[in-house]
């Protein structure tokens, strides 16, 4: 491990519930707004899947886009996060639409037509990232979306690479390479 693996915390590990309120908070709208990045990829009435959706910076601007008539399912495998996200929706009065599921991809009860996953700054703590992919490709209906990014100091170019490289394999098709300050991101197109 080098220096800048310890300055930027590379490595496997699992972000922690409370670290997860820095990364929450009104200056990241600065360079970070959720509905700009959001809008394009998701529309009322949507199925979206939230996967490791820390306290909701992009899940409740996702419940507001998928309005009444959509969901969003907030995935994540830290109960302490599902509870600080369910606390934070009630708050802000859009958790009518909101299911969260502890839990990974494959589990049953997952839905299986989504149009849409986010997988935002996370997915470098997935030791099985293609398993992983092929998980959640699963949920997605033909023609859904899925959108990866990664933060760009965290995560090497050549890191992001393999993730990209694993979604291609599962058979998800690259689409876009949209810019998102200080992350690295694309989305793919279940076909």
């Amino acid at each position: 491990m080098g220096i800048l693996d310890v300055i930027f915390v590379r490595g496997k590990h699992v972000c922690p519930w409370w670290l997860c309120r820095s990364f929450d908070n009104p200056l990241r709208r600065l360079f970070q707004d959720p509905e700009r990045i959001l809008r394009p990829h998701v529309k009322p009435g949507f199925t979206v899947i939230d996967v490791g959706p820390g306290m909701g910076y992009f899940t409740i601007p996702l419940l507001r886009l998928v309005g009444s008539g959509g969901k969003v399912v907030a995935l994540d495998i830290q109960r302490r996060m599902l509870e600080a996200l369910r606390q934070r929706a009630d708050r802000t009065g859009v958790s009518g639409n909101l299911v969260t599921h502890l839990g990974k991809p494959g589990d049953p009860d997952m839905p299986d037509s989504a149009d849409f996953v986010l997988i935002f700054w996370m997915i470098h703590e997935v030791p099985d990232q293609r398993a992983f992919l092929a998980d959640l490709k699963a949920c997605l209906r033909p023609g859904g979306r899925m959108l990866i990014v990664e933060p760009r100091l965290h995560v090497s170019t050549a890191k992001f690479r393999s993730t990209l490289d694993a979604a291609e394999r599962v058979g998800l098709t690259l689409v876009a390479r949209p810019e998102i300050s200080l992350s690295q991101a694309a989305l793919f197109l279940k076909d």
